[in-house]
């Protein structure tokens, strides 16, 4: 069935911001990529005020790193201890999100729950992998924000996106759809125990 949601506007700023998260994604801005808002402001045609906001966005949700007098570069990769602890700290928020869905999500929320699924199969059967990862982070960030706003998507959103630097590029699409799949079965279920251990399942 196709995706009848109406598209999102996004500002010029949030086209960039969104722009950049996919060429980190991506690997195409590889990690310690040092950002020069010059050319960043030359390729988007745009001041280099907006560019400003936009690496400051990035880097509260820590796909970028800023330091004094140096300019902005992409995150570097965690090292595996740290990487171990945030994927413990990201399991703990998700199961806590879950815990508070109980009786929160309307056939509505399924509904949309259900479009995010579709999108993310297509996005594997056309090998875009980049878009994969993407609409994989907005089935979770549904949930987390259904649970508890922005104030518990604002604590998990750089939990997340710091581990994406880590990731290697989505091969198994397919298994991510599925997992996804027992994840929403389990809520529409009304199953919250088996919806924790398949949202714990798929995040490793």
């Amino acid at each position: 069935m196709a995706n009848a949601r109406a598209p999102k506007i996004l500002s010029v700023k949030d086209q960039i911001a969104e722009q950049l998260r996919s060429d980190i994604i991506a690997g195409e801005l590889a990690p310690n990529t040092k950002l020069n808002e010059k050319e960043l402001a030359e390729r988007f045609g745009l001041s280099r005020g907006p560019i400003r906001d936009v690496i400051l966005q990035l880097t509260k949700e820590g796909l970028l790193i800023a330091k004094n007098n140096c300019g902005a570069s992409v995150n570097s990769v965690l090292e595996p201890k740290l990487q171990k602890l945030m994927i413990k700290l990201r399991r703990e928020i998700e199961v806590f999100a879950i815990e508070q869905l109980k009786d929160k999500l309307t056939q509505n929320d399924f509904n949309e729950l259900e479009a995010i699924l579709n999108d993310l199969q297509s996005a594997f059967e056309n090998s875009d992998f980049t878009e994969v990862t993407k609409i994989d982070i907005s089935f979770h960030n549904y949930l987390i924000n259904k649970a508890g706003g922005d104030e518990l998507v604002n604590i998990w959103y750089p939990y997340v996106m710091r581990m994406r630097l880590n990731y290697k590029r989505i091969t198994t699409g397919q298994e991510c759809v599925n997992e996804h799949r027992v994840i929403l079965d389990a809520l529409k279920s009304g199953d919250l125990s088996k919806a924790t251990k398949a949202i714990k399942a798929n995040i490793k």
